[in-house]
């Protein structure tokens, strides 16, 4: 799943700061911390990083037929 450019509920922009949030993840930091660094305050911002789970490298698995 991609991370949609924008929050679905209040329209904020929040694609740019994927990247930040997931190597700062990788390197074992809270997420909760990262959220609030990156500027994430809202819940529902919040909650579509939250809820997020990276699938591309299992989707370019499969062969296109």
């Amino acid at each position: 799943m991609i991370i949609p450019i924008r929050c679905m509920s209040c329209g904020k922009p929040i694609a740019q700061l994927w990247e930040q949030f997931k190597e700062r993840v990788e390197k074992g930091d809270a997420p909760g911390e990262i959220l609030t660094d990156l500027g994430l305050e809202r819940y529902c911002c919040r909650a579509a990083f939250m809820g997020q789970t990276d699938l591309l490298e299992l989707t370019t698995k499969f062969k296109k037929s």
